[in-house]
């Protein structure tokens, strides 16, 4: 895979950024008035935060704070996405997740009612997948798959991006999708993390990725959706944490089956974790 120096990264970020501020300035142009500020990436950030009502604060403390190892449960999405899982696999998951206080479970989204029924009262959120695992769905289908998993009790949802249009540089389809998921997601309090899903991209494209979803609202990256050609490496996880800064989150997932592999992405720049082995990788902390 081809590398790039810092300072061609930091010229990419700069362009890309230019490029996308641009197009939302013309595009909010037509709806809003001729007095309103030029809007910047910063901006977009600030606007989310109030509308995050029930996790603003917890949002704003952590997002691109690693764990320690006392908080690491904390930081992992306890996950369990393959296609024949069972009832009582879930509810295992969800017993797991109160016990060891997982940051969420992550499920596929026709268990989400089934997992907020098992974790009520428990503290533990509802993660579910959007447009999961390929992408390639319409915006309108994802916002609606978002909106009903939200209704059913999801607070954090994944989505996986276009990544042929992010491939076939329309980089304003990219940016719509992500940008009318935030919005649906921020409505109902939920947080967005966007998979962009790194093994299908060159370092330019992950770039790419990571700054549109940037500007368009997003809560997280995320690296992959472990149903790709690989999972998460700490060389992308540097990469990501780079471009998106401090003011959002991180998360490795896909292939992080142990303590160790969880230290070298957080030591990489990752603030939330995606993994089936949580409860080994838990242990392994413990050791």
């Amino acid at each position: 895979m081809k590398t790039i120096d810092e300072r061609t990264l930091d010229r990419i970020i700069e362009q890309i950024t230019g490029q996308v501020l641009l197009s939302l300035q013309q595009e909010l142009a037509t709806t809003e008035s001729p007095a309103s500020a030029p809007i910047t990436a910063k901006d977009f950030v600030q606007r989310v935060q109030p509308v995050l009502s029930a996790g603003a604060d917890r949002l704003a403390s952590t997002l691109g704070i690693a764990p320690t190892d006392k908080s690491l449960a904390h930081a992992i999405d306890h996950t369990l996405l393959k296609p024949d899982a069972t009832q009582d696999e879930i509810a295992q998951l969800c017993f797991e997740a109160r016990k060891y206080g997982f940051a969420s479970v992550c499920i596929n989204s026709a268990h989400v009612k089934l997992c907020a029924d098992l974790l009520k009262g428990s503290g533990v959120p509802v993660c579910t997948t959007i447009g999961f695992p390929l992408g390639a769905t319409p915006t309108d289908v994802k916002v609606f798959e978002a909106q009903q998993a939200i209704r059913d009790g999801a607070s954090e949802l994944d989505m996986v991006i276009n990544v042929g249009a992010l491939r076939s540089r329309d980089y304003e389809l990219v940016r719509g999708d992500i940008a009318a998921l935030a919005r649906a997601c921020h409505a109902g309090n939920a947080i967005l993390k966007v998979i962009i899903e790194a093994a299908f991209l060159n370092d330019e494209e992950k770039v790419i990725a990571c700054q549109l979803a940037k500007v368009a609202g997003a809560d997280f990256v995320k690296t992959s959706t472990g149903f790709g050609p690989s999972g998460a490496t700490p060389e992308d996880v540097a990469l990501m944490r780079r471009v998106v800064g401090a003011s959002m989150g991180v998360k490795a997932a896909g292939g992080i089956r142990t303590y160790a592999d969880a230290q070298k992405m957080i030591a990489a720049g990752a603030s939330r974790i995606g993994a089936s082995a949580s409860v080994k990788i838990i242990q392994g902390a413990e050791k």
